[in-house]
């Protein structure tokens, strides 16, 4: 654990530091640091590794460091716009959130973030040399300043039951394109009781249904924007993908798809509900967990293609501290335990390494415990390398991005267009009429950039 006298002595280092930095950046938001902060609040997505936090904090971090920490969790849609609005609002109801790297470019830009660059500095254990490059870069501004560290870092690949394909006599490619994908789901479907095929989101959120599609829609040489901002949602590319994204689901996916995000996919392949499953990397931890029904049971593969090399996403669920907040160096101090070493350490030790929020340093994956209890570590760290956030598809585009475009206007684009997606997905309504509003909403969003 991080002694409190060493604590102590970063704090007082970095604090004179901090506050001269924090207070430039935060448009009068907040002023600077308050030392010795007995608690902080902090809100944060109720993915399943967030969860494992919240139950280890209070007799590992509060423990040692006296620092009680208030957690508000919520699903995903939800807690996006909470923290937007708390954020935005400058508040300071919340010391730290857990933002990713979609959010914190923009809202660094806003002023709505504390940077952490001379925490970072003061703290040589932390050891930020060890976040993947990937991270560090795109959890730093436009000033170059640093307003994010990453809790668990994540691409997305291809998640599917061996011994299903094995009693059927069939082989998933370490490479499959999204038409060999598609045979094998209704090659599989029905193989057991109750089994369809895959698992694919439907639930509307540029966040939920638009992660998978987006990444479907770049491989298959579709692209929200051309590098000239003109949409292209109605384009030949985005609309075959999409159209083959809603036959997929709806022939051979799971049961109340227009309703399933990440949390349903999840419970459904746990459960012995579907075959495959395409989606976050971050979920493989929780299948190989002990006492999951499916652990040593499923074989991992990279994100399918089309016309891509590659098409697996790049995010991370991270740690941002609020401008406005009174309490920041108590508030370092949980982000720096939170994603250091130490922590991933603990969560091996009481819950076993294959539930260590990995995908952020490399440290981990050099870890041979942690390849020993991980089955896809090698599959995961293939597809973080390999993503590619400023080159996702067969055309250049105007802003960074794989599963997302990274403007604030696209959270609420995104989720728009997801709506009638996820109606098309539920039989109500066609992906062309979804895609022909999307269009225009589109469209006025590019025009805003073309000025």
């Amino acid at each position: 654990m991080r002694s409190k006298s060493r604590t102590s002595a970063l704090t007082a280092g970095a604090l004179f530091a901090a506050v001269a930095v924090t207070m430039s950046g935060c448009s009068g938001a907040g002023g600077g640091s308050t030392t010795n902060a007995d608690s902080i609040n902090v809100l944060m997505v109720n993915n399943p590794q967030m969860e494992d936090l919240q139950a280890l904090t209070a007799q590992n971090f509060t423990a040692e460091s006296g620092i009680t920490v208030n957690y508000t969790v919520l699903p995903e849609n939800d807690v996006r716009a909470k923290i937007s609005q708390e954020f935005s609002s400058q508040a300071g109801q919340y010391d730290v959130a857990s933002l990713s790297n979609y959010e914190i470019p923009f809202y660094s830009t806003n002023g709505w973030l504390a940077p952490l660059d001379a925490y970072v500095e003061a703290d040589a254990e932390f050891d930020q040399d060890d976040i993947l490059p990937a991270y560090t870069e795109s959890l730093t501004g436009t000033d170059g300043k640093l307003y994010g560290e990453p809790f668990y870092g994540e691409s997305s690949f291809l998640m599917y039951r061996k011994d299903v394909f094995e009693a059927k006599g069939l082989t998933v490619p370490d490479k499959p394109t999204w038409d060999e994908v598609a045979d094998l789901a209704a090659q599989v479907d029905g193989a057991e009781a109750n089994m369809r095929g895959i698992c694919l989101r439907g639930q509307p959120g540029w966040g939920q249904l638009f992660a998978p599609l987006t990444t479907v829609v770049n491989t298959f040489g579709g692209t929200w924007f051309n590098e000239d901002w003109d949409a292209e949602v109605d384009g030949d590319g985005f609309t075959e993908a999409t159209n083959f994204y809603v036959d997929l689901v709806r022939e051979h996916g799971e049961a109340g798809a227009a309703q399933a995000g990440f949390t349903e996919c999840l419970n459904a392949m746990t459960q012995g509900n579907v075959a495959m499953w395409y989606d976050a990397t971050s979920a493989a931890g929780s299948l190989e967990a002990d006492g999951s029904p499916v652990q040593g049971k499923i074989g991992y593969a990279q994100a399918p293609v089309k016309e891509t090399a590659a098409s697996g996403w790049l995010w991370t669920w991270s740690w941002g501290v609020q401008a406005a907040s009174q309490k920041k160096d108590a508030a370092w101090e949980f982000i720096a335990w939170a994603s250091s070493r130490e922590y991933e350490e603990l969560v091996a030790s009481e819950l076993g390494w294959a539930k260590v929020p990995s995908g952020k340093r490399t440290s981990t994956y050099e870890n041979a415990d942690f390849q020993a209890a991980a089955p896809f570590f090698e599959a995961e760290r293939t597809a973080i390398t390999d993503a590619d956030p400023k080159n996702p598809g067969v055309q250049p585009r105007p802003a960074i991005g794989i599963q997302f475009v990274g403007i604030p206007e696209f959270a609420d684009l995104g989720t728009s267009v997801s709506q009638g997606i996820s109606s098309a997905i539920a039989g109500q309504g066609t992906v062309e009429e979804a895609l022909a509003k999307g269009q225009e909403d589109a469209q006025k969003v590019g025009d805003k950039y073309k000025k």
